[in-house]
């Protein structure tokens, strides 16, 4: 649960519904060695006769709601559990904009992944050797999840965010950062491999704080990422 601007609080209450829906058919999931799994595949269309209700979305870089929205908030736990293991994702596509100023953030910006039925997925698969299990639950203002291996993994996975900067290009502020993930042996603690995992660039729809530096930009700044099709309406932010 989060404060999210002026958004209605009901949208949230009714995004902890969609989360516990979506949560049922994935939590205790398995991923042997070469399995895949696809974020709309298990969940299927998120539909008001399938228990789903109306949660935030954003379109095309404004708030709205519609049947579902909320969901992005499980494809970005997701998204972020699995960057910290051996398991490569293989479809992943970043959030267009940066919504509502930061408001007890843990993680680092544009780390998420979103999601809208059923052409925008979350896909990853485990090369192996390990098999990981999926486990999530709800608490009172949380949603928690783990990944636990059948072995422990020879390598550890770090995921830190570098060049983060909010710039002024064209007329519009735009926030940029990169996420590197790095691995370290277990054993040695020497690092193993290194690897760009996002660069992210995205419009600010908010007004930023007196204290964010606002560095200008004297080009415009192409956004990351490759464009949604023209037909793609809301993402279940």
């Amino acid at each position: 649960m989060r404060r999210l601007g002026d958004v209605d609080i009901q949208l949230q209450r009714n995004k902890v519904q969609n989360l516990r829906s979506a949560i049922a058919t994935i939590d205790g999931r398995v991923l042997h060695p070469g399995q895949e799994l696809s974020f709309w595949r298990c969940i299927g269309n998120p539909t008001a006769r399938r228990g789903y209700t109306t949660g935030l979305v954003l379109v095309h870089g404004r708030m709205s709601s519609a049947v579902g929205g909320g969901l992005c908030q499980l494809s970005n736990l997701l998204h972020w559990m699995v960057l910290h293991t051996g398991m490569r994702v293989v479809e992943r596509h970043h959030h267009g904009y940066d919504p509502f100023p930061d408001s007890g953030r843990v993680v680092p910006f544009g780390s998420g992944a979103t999601v809208f039925y059923n052409y925008v997925d979350l896909r990853f698969v485990n090369p192996g050797p390990e098999s990981y299990r999926i486990r999530l639950w709800l608490t009172g203002e949380e949603l928690r999840g783990e990944l636990w291996a059948d072995r422990l993994p020879p390598v550890k996975f770090h995921v830190r965010e570098r060049d983060h900067r909010f710039l002024r290009s064209g007329g519009r502020v735009y926030r940029e950062n990169r996420l590197v993930r790095t691995g370290v042996d277990r054993h040695s603690g020497g690092i193993v491999r290194q690897k760009l995992v996002a660069h992210n660039v995205s419009p600010v729809l908010y007004e930023p704080g007196p204290h964010v530096v606002i560095e200008d930009e004297p080009r415009d700044v192409p956004l990351a990422g490759p464009p949604l099709a023209p037909h793609a309406a809301p993402i279940r932010a």
